[in-house]
């Protein structure tokens, strides 16, 4: 897994350990396993989120771990042109690459530790494929899409599109160099990652040694989700045992607690942990295949808009696609 990393964590800033006198930690409301699934022309993925609440989820709507999978020659896939409106995709790639397009003129290549970061607004038409070179070789994919809802006065913005490029992420460290901690939006202390967002979150990527642990502040007016790419752990200053593809939701507090395991399980020695945190909309959510709307209305019209092409067109010179 090898996303950004550094040869000396201890070269490292440390990251702010919260004081246990002052602060609250979170404790861990529930967790729940990602069941198996297909996407786009039948890449397997892992449903992050299901069942759990919209409300316990808020601003986050959706989120599959892409992968991880090692492709033979002529099996990586991607997905077709298709529309968004209503929210902001972001795909966070660990192992791989893909190739993205979209009909607003956003696009380019993400690799081993990028993020695409896609605000759909308005909405547009959108492609995400694997180069023809990988296409040819096979090889390992593995990353993150994740969709984070936009309050209904910004669901009419027009489209945006970031490229952050993996050595963007601020790294950092715990005071006994134990944890490598990727900041890619929001902020941890005085640190800040690179993601622009409109609304307001914290996503980070951190990779815990076996036996390390790590107690980041927490914006208390966030929630925070802890989901396991791969190893074994506990979450919550009560130890509670979370495996790879598994999600924990906190519940309220500033401050959270992860660790390692001493005893890894036998893919990876180290816990691998996508943590999230976002302010809650707090208003009704209707979505409906890849529209994220207010109302069941606003989804019909977002369905109508698009098969009127006013979503967008494909571009003249499209990426190429699988099987076109």
């Amino acid at each position: 897994m090898p996303a950004v990393t550094t040869d000396n964590l201890l070269e490292l800033p440390r990251v702010p350990v919260p004081d246990p006198q002052a602060s609250t930690p979170r404790r861990v409301r529930a967790v729940t396993s990602a069941p198996q699934g297909f996407e786009g022309e039948g890449f397997p993925v892992y449903r992050a989120f299901a069942g759990v609440s919209k409300q316990a989820l808020d601003p986050f709507i959706h989120m599959d771990q892409m992968g991880e999978v090692d492709y033979a020659a002529g099996e990586p896939k991607g997905t077709p042109w298709h529309p968004h409106r209503g929210f902001e995709t972001v795909t966070y790639l660990i192992d791989g690459t893909f190739v993205h397009q979209d009909s607003h003129g956003g696009g380019g290549v993400i690799t081993d530790g990028d993020t695409q970061w896609m605000t759909a607004g308005s909405g547009l038409l959108h492609i995400e494929t694997p180069p023809e070179s990988l296409v040819m070789s096979g090889g390992l994919f593995h990353g993150i899409q994740l969709w984070v809802n936009l309050p209904a006065a910004n669901k009419w913005n027009p489209p945006h599109y970031q490229s952050i490029e993996g050595p963007q992420a601020t790294l950092l460290t715990t005071p006994d160099g134990g944890a490598l901690i990727r900041v890619i939006a929001g902020e941890v202390g005085e640190y800040r990652g690179p993601g622009s967002t409109f609304t307001p979150i914290t996503m980070i990527h951190a990779t815990l040694s076996p036996g390390a642990q790590v107690t980041l502040p927490w914006n208390p007016r966030f929630n925070a989700l802890a989901y396991v790419l791969s190893g074994r752990g506990t979450v919550g200053t009560d130890q509670r045992p979370l495996d790879a593809h598994q999600l924990a939701v906190f519940g309220d507090g500033d401050s959270l607690t992860l660790a390692a395991t001493e005893r890894p399980d036998n893919r990876t020695p180290n816990l691998d942990v996508l943590l999230l945190g976002g302010q809650p909309i707090r208003e009704p959510v209707f979505t409906y295949g890849p529209f994220v709307m207010n109302t069941k209305e606003e989804v019909v019209q977002a369905f109508e808009d698009y098969q009127k092409g006013k979503l967008g067109v494909i571009p003249a010179n499209p990426v190429p696609h699988l099987g076109a």
